[in-house]
Formats: C-alpha cells, sequence, structure tokens
C-alpha cells in the first residue's frame, strides 16, 4: 500500500519556525517529483513548494520564496519543508505529493499522483 504520512504541524508563534517531514513507504518515491501543497479554512489548496527527483530543480509560489525551504532525502524516502520566519497567514493544512516516473516538478496539484492526509500548522499572532 502506497503511503505518504506527512509530521512536524503545530501550533507556533509568528515569526517561529518549523519543520514538517512527509515519509513515504509502499513504493520507492527516488525517482518522483514531489510537492508541499497546503489549504487554509474556506480556500482552494494551493502549491507550495516542489522539488525535482534530484532535487536539482526547486519551485516555491511567491508567497513563500525566501522563508520556506524544501528538500528531500531519497535514501531515506522523506521530503522536508523548513518553515522559517512564519506569518498567521501560512496557517493552513499542509500536504505532501509526488508525482511519477521522473517527471519536473509541478504546481499544479492535478500532476500529483499520491497524497499524504496532511499536517495541521498554526501561526498565531
Amino acid at each position: 500500500q502506497v503511503e505518504l504520512v506527512e509530521s512536524g504541524g503545530g501550533l507556533v508563534q509568528a515569526g517561529g519556525s518549523l519543520r514538517l517531514s512527509c515519509a513515504a513507504s509502499g513504493r520507492t518515491f527516488s525517482n518522483d517529483a514531489m510537492g508541499w501543497f497546503r489549504q487554509a479554512p474556506g480556500k482552494e489548496r494551493e502549491f507550495a513548494a516542489a522539488i525535482c527527483w534530484s532535487g536539482g530543480s526547486i519551485f516555491y509560489a511567491d508567497s513563500v520564496k525566501g522563508r520556506f525551504i524544501i528538500s528531500r532525502d531519497n535514501a531515506k524516502n522523506t521530503l522536508y519543508l523548513q518553515m522559517n520566519s512564519l506569518k498567521p497567514e501560512d496557517t493552513a493544512v499542509y500536504y505532501c505529493a509526488a508525482r511519477g516516473g521522473y517527471s519536473l516538478p509541478s504546481y499544479y496539484a492535478f500532476n500529483y499522483h499520491y497524497w499524504g492526509q496532511g499536517t495541521q500548522v498554526t501561526v498565531s499572532s
């Protein structure tokens, strides 16, 4: 069974940091582009960051650029999102996703084939 499991969410004050992890199991994701998306209450799911299979190509949404860092450890089948200088508007459920087959990273959720269940991030002002 293919599974992506996010962890590391929680409550943090504005200006603080959190590190999200996404552990993959059931298949190897080392060949996949992977991404982080987020969904705030009452809003559509939006792109946050994505990384190609090798880590050589990385995309960020303008809203997180310079504050968030996406990385991966293929040996551990794990994706990370280091979130710094957090703002209340970063409050959302964060999802990791995988796009199979040496694909390029994508800004679009419909291009991803596997999804985690999400982890809540709440930033207080």
